[in-house]
C-alpha cells in the first residue's frame, strides 16, 4: 500500500441493500418518471387537483388495514418519535388523504377531487414485480356517493393505464363489490370479524394460489413451499364450495355476470344493494364508451385492504412475461382501488363517502421491462478518444450532436479502444464515434452502429474476418456527422418497431 493511500478500516461494512427496496437508474428511472407525468396528465384532464402529503404519518392515523398483518411490524415500517408516539411510513396514498380530508374538510370543495403520486412502503415479502418500496399514482373523489363516482374513477383508470403505455389488450380492469362479498359471508355463517378478514385475504390470493390453495386457506390452513404455515378460516366444506362458486361466477360480459351473481348471492339487503351498485356502474361505463373487454365484473376480486366498503377495482397485466429461465412469470395486479366510505369517518364521526384508484407505477414499469423481447440501446452516443492531445475535437463532436438533439458524451476514462467500446456497450450506446489521426487527415469520422454490428457479428465466426469487415461501421464526412448519426438511429428505430 502506498504511503498516500487512505487506511483500510478494520471492520468494513458489507455493501448490500435490503430485499424489496430496488435501486433504479437510467431507462428504468426515466420510464417511471414519464409514467407519472402521463398518468397525472389524465387525472388533471378529468378535473383532479394535485396534493402531496408527507412520507410519515402517525400510526393510529394510518390505521391497521394492510392484508399482511401477520408479518413483522404488521405490514408497515414504524419508529417511535421523541414524544413516544409511533410514526409509520405510509403504506399507500389513500390513508394520508383521509387524514388530510378530515383535517381540512370545512375548507375543501365538496366533493374533493385530488390526485397524488410518490413512494409508499410495505413490510411484506418481496416477489416478482412486488417491492417493499414502490411508486403509486392515485386519484380519489371524497364526498360523492356510489355508484357513479366509482364508474368515473374506473373509466379514468382505463385511460390512465393506456397513457402509461399499456395497450388496450394487455390490461383488463376487474370490478367487484364488498356488499356482495358480505352477503356471501353471511350465507356461509362467517360472523367473527377476524374470520371474515381471513376469508377476504384468502379469496384475494385466488389468482396466485388457485382454487386448491385458496380452499386450504378457507378451511384448516395452508403450508407454502418454504414450509411456513398460514392458519385458515376454519370453514366447513360446504362453505368453502359456496365461496368458490361465488368467486367463479364471472362471465364474458358485465350484464351476464350480473345475472349469474343474482343467482348466487340471494335477495338480502346487502346482495340487492351490491347488484344495484354494479348495475349503476355498468350504465355509466357504457355511456362513457368503456366496453366489456376493458372493464369486466369479476367476483374473484377482493382487494386485501380492510378499509374497502363497496365496489373494489383491480387492473391485471395480461401480456405474457417470461423470466430469465424462460418460464412464464405472472405479474398480476398493476393497479387497484375501491370505495372506502368509513376511512374519513374514522376522524370526523360522520359519513364521508370516498372512492379512488391507484396506478402501481413501479409494478407496471417492471411488467413492461420483463415483457420486452429485445434490449433497446437508449443510451447516449459515445465519442471515443483515440488521441488525448486531440480530445477537444471529441468534445466538439459531442457538442454538435447534442445541439442537434442527439444525446452524446465523450469518454472520460483513461483506457484504450477495447475498454472504451466495452464502456459504450454498458452505457447502452446506439453508436460510437471514432476519429483517429488518419480520419482527421481525411476529414471523416467512423460511426459504428452497435446494434447493427451486434446483429451482423453473430454470423461471423472468424476473428480475422470480424476485424477486416468491421460489421456495422460506416465512414462519413466529419461535416455531415449529425445527419449520418440520425440515419443510424432512424434505422435502429425501424428495426425495433413492433
Amino acid at each position: 500500500m502506498a504511503a498516500s493511500d487512505p487506511p483500510v478500516p478494520a471492520n468494513r461494512p458489507e455493501a448490500r441493500k435490503p430485499r424489496g427496496l430496488p435501486d433504479r437508474m437510467g431507462r428504468a428511472l426515466e420510464t417511471e418518471r414519464a409514467m407519472l407525468e402521463a398518468v397525472s396528465g389524465v387525472y388533471r384532464r378529468w378535473g383532479f387537483v394535485a396534493l402531496e402529503t408527507g412520507a410519515l404519518e402517525y400510526a393510529d392515523a394510518l390505521g391497521k388495514f394492510l392484508p399482511d398483518q401477520d408479518r413483522p411490524n404488521e405490514g408497515v415500517f414504524a419508529l417511535m418519535d421523541d414524544d413516544n408516539q409511533w410514526l409509520s411510513l405510509r403504506y399507500d396514498l389513500t390513508a394520508p388523504l383521509a387524514r388530510f380530508a378530515a383535517e381540512n374538510w370545512d375548507s375543501l370543495p365538496k366533493p374533493f377531487r385530488r390526485y397524488a403520486f410518490g413512494p409508499v412502503w410495505r413490510n411484506e415479502k418481496p416477489g416478482p414485480g412486488r417491492f417493499r418500496e414502490f411508486l403509486q399514482c392515485d386519484a380519489d373523489t371524497v364526498g360523492a356517493p356510489a355508484p357513479f363516482a366509482d364508474a368515473e374513477i374506473v373509466a379514468m383508470a382505463v385511460e390512465a393505464l393506456q397513457a402509461a403505455g399499456a395497450a388496450p389488450d394487455e390490461v383488463v380492469l376487474k370490478v367487484n363489490t364488498r356488499q356482495l362479498l358480505n352477503a356471501v359471508l353471511d350465507a356461509v355463517g362467517a360472523e367473527r370479524a377476524g374470520q371474515r378478514l381471513t376469508i377476504l385475504r384468502a379469496l384475494d390470493k385466488l389468482d396466485r394460489l388457485g382454487e386448491a390453495g385458496v380452499a386450504d386457506l378457507l378451511g384448516k390452513g395452508r403450508r407454502d413451499e418454504s414450509g411456513d404455515f398460514t392458519p385458515g378460516a376454519g370453514l366447513e366444506a360446504a362453505g368453502v364450495a359456496t365461496l368458490l362458486a361465488f368467486a367463479g361466477a364471472g362471465r364474458a360480459s358485465r350484464s351476464a355476470t350480473l345475472e349469474a351473481l343474482g343467482a348466487v348471492v340471494g335477495t338480502g339487503a346487502e346482495a340487492t344493494a351490491g347488484l344495484a351498485a354494479l348495475a349503476g356502474m355498468d350504465r355509466v361505463l357504457s355511456a362513457l364508451g368503456v366496453g366489456d373487454a376493458q372493464v369486466r365484473f369479476d367476483p374473484a376480486v377482493v382487494r386485501g385492504l380492510e378499509y374497502y366498503t363497496g365496489p373494489v377495482f383491480e387492473a391485471e397485466f395480461t401480456r405474457e412475461v417470461r423470466g430469465d429461465d424462460g418460464r412464464p412469470v405472472r405479474i398480476g395486479s398493476v393497479g387497484g382501488g375501491g370505495r372506502y366510505d368509513d376511512l374519513v369517518s374514522r376522524f370526523r364521526g360522520e359519513l364521508v363517502p370516498a372512492t379512488g384508484f391507484s396506478v402501481g407505477v413501479s409494478r407496471l414499469a417492471a411488467a413492461f421491462a420483463a415483457a420486452e423481447a429485445t434490449t433497446t440501446r437508449d443510451g447516449p452516443v459515445v465519442v471515443l478518444v483515440m488521441d488525448r492531445d486531440e480530445i477537444a475535437r471529441s468534445f466538439a463532436h459531442a457538442s454538435r450532436l447534442r445541439a442537434a438533439g442527439i444525446p452524446a458524451e465523450v469518454y472520460l476514462g483513461a483506457a484504450g479502444m477495447k475498454a472504451q467500446m466495452k464502456y459504450a456497450d454498458r452505457r447502452g450506446a446506439p453508436a460510437v464515434i471514432i476519429e483517429g489521426s488518419s480520419e482527421r487527415g481525411a476529414g471523416v469520422v467512423q460511426i459504428k452502429d452497435l446494434a447493427l454490428g451486434e446483429q451482423l457479428a453473430q454470423a461471423i465466426t472468424d476473428n480475422r474476418a470480424w476485424k477486416e469487415e468491421r460489421p456495422g461501421q460506416i465512414e462519413a464526412p466529419a461535416a455531415e456527422l449529425e445527419a449520418a448519426v440520425r440515419a443510424v438511429l432512424a434505422r435502429q428505430r425501424r428495426d425495433t418497431a413492433p
